[in-house]
């Protein structure tokens, strides 16, 4: 008994210390999904051209980091420049705000000839006030200073990155020596039972990334299709840009069309802010609806266990959640059938 509490309490000392140490090993933790993600490809080209497993590793990590590198560069460039003209905008933006408010002024007063000057003044001062308060705060926020501080800490990205590639490389190279070693510390039978769920991992790893790229595919060609009807000078760079935010769990690609909708109906361009809005209801529906029936296909749980797994791990760990959550089901479900859980409890 005493030793069962002892073990309980150190698997608990375990995950605790592990729920705040994921938060530093962000970079190391994607690090190795990505080279799991990876591995396959390596091997193909080590059998298909008869390559050492080193010379396989370079190959794929050149071309995941070039092919990484233009997409990044081709959509930070965009976004930092569209950032900028935002900002340089704002005051434009607030102006055409006070001309809405003036009109809308000018209506109430006309609407409010036969109530109470009283109440007429207090609504009156209260939308001023609220209006003096808003635009303050907008240009207290974005101004270029905030954005020259945000893109100050642009290093630390940089260092996560340089982490991330470092390790990433490494752990392409010593994927074959760590399943080794982790496999001498079992039995034989304890092996073939973690081999059996190490494969499993690996196709919802696999499965993961596959379902996420078709669901993205939907998202961007929605998008594409929708923004070449609403703003086709921009359809092309905003899809890209809303392909890659909508990966984002919850919020997608709302962080993006929900802001650009209201600062048209501010603008007074209605008819703009409702098909954004409608767009973006439309998108949200997309990935809410599919992303569970697409990701549970994949990955082997159903759409429901799916939902549940991902929104709790989510609101557990963060966006890393997203993944992890799902895969802790996977691996609960894999031990069951290996035997290595054997929980079997009625009531």
């Amino acid at each position: 008994m005493f030793r069962k509490i002892f073990i309980f309490l150190i698997v608990a000392t375990l995950l605790i210390v592990g729920f705040y140490v994921l938060s530093l090993s962000i970079p190391l933790i994607i690090a190795v999904l990505t080279a799991l993600s990876l591995n396959p490809l390596v091997r193909l080209i080590q059998n298909k051209v008869k390559l050492s497993r080193k010379s396989a590793v370079i190959i794929v990590f050149l071309s995941f980091i070039i092919i990484a590198g233009i997409a990044g560069s081709f959509l930070v460039t965009k976004a930092v420049g569209q950032t900028i003209n935002f900002v340089e905008d704002v005051p434009s933006h607030i102006n055409k705000i006070n001309s809405i408010y003036e009109d809308l002024e000018k209506k109430f007063s006309e609407y409010g000839k036969n109530l109470p000057t009283e109440f007429v003044q207090t609504v009156t001062d209260s939308f001023d006030n609220y209006i003096s308060q808003l635009s303050d705060t907008i240009k207290e926020k974005l101004t270029i200073n905030k954005v020259a501080k945000i893109f100050a800490e642009v290093p630390q990205y940089i260092v996560s990155i340089l982490v991330y590639l470092i390790a990433l490389f490494l752990f392409m190279l010593e994927l074959p020596i760590l399943r080794k070693k982790i496999y001498q510390l079992f039995t034989e039978e304890t092996a073939r039972k973690v081999a059996f769920m190490n494969s499993r991992i690996k196709s919802v790893i696999v499965g993961f990334f596959k379902a996420q790229f078709l669901v993205s595919l939907l998202i961007f060609a929605v998008s594409l299709i929708g923004l070449f009807i609403i703003a086709p000078d921009v359809a092309l760079i905003m899809s890209l840009i809303i392909w890659v935010i909508d990966i984002i769990p919850i919020i997608g690609s709302i962080i993006i069309l929900g802001p650009w909708a209201l600062i048209m109906f501010l603008a007074g361009d209605v008819q703009t802010g409702i098909e954004l809005s409608i767009l973006a209801i439309i998108l949200l529906a997309i990935r809410r609806t599919v992303e569970p029936k697409v990701m549970g296909k994949h990955m082997g749980l159903s759409p429901l266990a799916t939902l549940i797994s991902m929104f709790l791990g989510l609101k557990i760990f963060g966006i890393l959640g997203f993944i992890i959550g799902p895969l802790i089901i996977i691996i609960y479900n894999s031990a069951r059938e290996a035997e290595i859980i054997r929980i079997n409890i009625k009531i």
